[in-house]
């Protein structure tokens, strides 16, 4: 049966199981929009290509399955970049198909050409620019495969408007055949007993777990090795929820916002026991004075993240549920044979100091009855409306930390963030894409500021057309309040641009011009109320526009280039800090002059 390239698009798409593609029609990717009428699954049509790759991340962030989107040529595929690099750091499984200009115009400059197969390289795990359409079903299906197996990231096929235009024999062969690419799956068994034995010897032991944990969705393992061993859990930002916070070992959130307890347990352990983390400067502050006595054992699925920041003692390869799986094999056949109290560390009186820090350092809030909003307390009810069930996507900024800090998570998975690249504008694409993905009876909240809002809310007309009721949430503090926070505190209070006004646009108005309900809360007194009524909308998208305190910072900090030992829980100790720092300056440039 002879079938187009663009017919062969399709197939392959349908082949490959995808339920849901996110697009923009254009020019050179046109071929491939006809047959998309008769294919078997749904497009949803974006305002702009930025939100198709971020709602594929959205997809996949919450399904665990591979997002697709679809653009045409140039400005169109260029416009993927900020989001194929987000989905790069944060290792989240995308496949984007981008329209190119005909092949004998490649190289010409013609209209809307661009060398996006080179662009996107250092961005992408993968990508292709396919020459024949023969090549268009095999490209696909591997683009596919490379983008879900090993370390997870996203991967881009660029097809040639004539390639989509091209007749062929229609071909399908379900065998994949990459010799260079074999992601390792299994450690090395002499590591893992290594491991448990170093574990064993620890008096201060805490797993570190990242992001990884979650997309090789290893919650269960990780749960059960957690308890089989009693070891202190710390979970990233990208790893929260991995095991619920409300767990008795789970500790809390470490790095730079993180809860007292969490970065204090990375710099008071002995052993590290890294599941799927990659030693991030916001985890670390000053890379040499982080977990300063610790060992480190690492596990990862990508060796290239082994050593990279941090020297390790025990490296482990291999995907997070599979090595979980094999420690856990072993503590049971020990078990079996009565050898299994040698390999049990004595972490009671660790996790007690732990237990001690958790409570002599909550999160702090100082809420009026009356008044004034404090972005927590908006955050902290949003949770408390919508619960254990849904799903939170935040933006980038202040409100993301305070969603992080605040909202205990119970689900690897619950929580959707761009944290790597920290990319403003992601809450609203992406918190479609998720709802996508999750279906109808799973409430999706996207937490956002209002200078993260403005980015991308055109995408509210996509999820209006498509019927996809996400809440809307936009924690309004009339700045860019993490850039205005760190002018307070680094510049001396001098604000340079960070300005928003509350008003502009008017988010009320903005949502009837859209045609969803839109709900204002200004007094802390007036949200319990408001927010029922919004809870009680579930069949279209509902935006909330929450006025707070514009002069709450986010705490505990510990500063830039600091290390985590000077983590610091109020504005207070904050400038106290500075004062002293200043105050030693003086002193030296005094001696100095003598």
């Amino acid at each position: 049966m002879k079938i187009t390239g663009a017919q062969a698009v399709m197939k392959s798409l349908e082949m490959l199981g995808v339920d849901t593609v996110f697009g923009y029609p254009g020019g050179a990717i046109l071929p491939a929009y006809d047959p998309m009428i008769e294919a078997g699954f749904e497009h949803v049509l974006v305002r702009h290509e930025q939100g198709a790759i971020h709602m594929a991340e959205g997809y996949a962030h919450a399904t665990g399955r591979v997002g697709v989107c679809i653009v045409t040529s140039g400005p169109a595929a260029t416009n993927l970049v900020t989001g194929l690099a987000d989905a790069n750091m944060d290792s989240i499984p995308v496949l984007a198909i981008t329209g190119q200009v005909a092949t004998t115009a490649i190289g010409s400059d013609a209209f809307q050409e661009a060398d996006v197969t080179g662009i996107t390289m250092p961005i992408t795990k993968h990508n292709e620019l396919v020459h024949t359409a023969e090549r268009i079903a095999g490209a696909l299906k591997e683009a596919y495969y490379i983008a879900k197996s090993g370390r997870p990231g996203p991967v881009l096929v660029d097809i040639p408007k004539d390639v989509l235009n091209d007749l062929i024999e229609w071909h399908w062969d379900e065998h994949i055949d990459l010799p260079g690419y074999r992601p390792t799956i299994r450690g090395h068994g002499k590591m893992v007993k290594e491991a448990l034995d170093l574990i064993a010897s620890a008096k201060r032991p805490v797993i570190y777990a990242g992001g990884g944990l979650v997309r090789a969705d290893a919650g269960e393992e990780l749960r059960d090795f957690a308890e089989r061993l009693q070891l202190p859990v710390v979970t990233t930002l990208m790893g929260r929820g991995i095991l619920p916070d409300r767990h008795e070992l789970t500790v809390g959130m470490p790095g730079m916002h993180g809860h007292y307890a969490g970065v204090k347990a990375l710099q008071e352990t002995d052993l590290l026991v890294t599941l799927g983390a990659r030693f991030d400067d916001r985890v670390t502050g000053r890379l040499d004075a982080f977990a300063p006595l610790a060992k480190v054992i690492h596990v990862d699925v990508d060796p290239a993240e082994i050593g990279k920041n941090r020297e390790v003692d025990v490296p482990i390869v291999g995907d997070l549920k599979v090595v979980l799986g094999q420690l856990l094999r072993v503590l049971d056949d020990k078990e079996e044979k009565g050898l299994l109290e040698p390999l049990l560390p004595d972490t009671k009186a660790w996790r007690n100091h732990l237990d001690e820090l958790k409570r002599d350092h909550p999160l702090l809030l100082d809420q009026p009855e009356t008044g004034v909003l404090k972005p927590q307390t908006a955050i902290r009810a949003i949770y408390d409306t919508w619960g254990d069930d849904a799903v939170y996507v935040s933006g980038v900024g202040q409100h993301q930390m305070w969603a992080a800090q605040h909202i205990p998570y119970s689900r690897g998975g619950q929580w959707i963030n761009s944290g790597g690249l920290g990319t403003m504008g992601f809450a609203v694409p992406a918190a479609i894409g998720a709802k996508v993905g999750v279906g109808r009876d799973v409430p999706v909240v996207a937490i956002d500021g209002d200078g993260c809002f403005q980015m991308t809310f055109q995408e509210i007309a996509a999820a209006v057309q498509h019927d996809i009721p996400v809440i809307f949430c936009v924690i309004n503090n009339g700045f860019l309040g993490m850039v205005r926070q760190w002018q307070s505190l680094f510049y001396e209070d001098r604000l340079s641009q960070v300005r928003l006004p509350q008003d502009c646009p008017d988010l009320l108005k903005l949502a009837d011009a859209y045609g969803i309900p839109g709900f204002r809360v200004m007094h802390v007194e007036d949200l319990d109320a408001i927010l029922a009524k919004a809870y009680a909308i579930t069949d279209q998208p509902v935006l909330i526009d929450f006025r707070v305190d514009p002069d709450e910072m986010v705490f505990p900090m510990v500063p830039s280039g600091a290390s985590n030992d000077d983590v610091l829980e109020t504005a207070e100790q904050w400038y106290a800090r500075a004062a002293a720092l200043a105050a030693a300056k003086l002193a030296a440039a005094g001696e100095d002059q003598l």
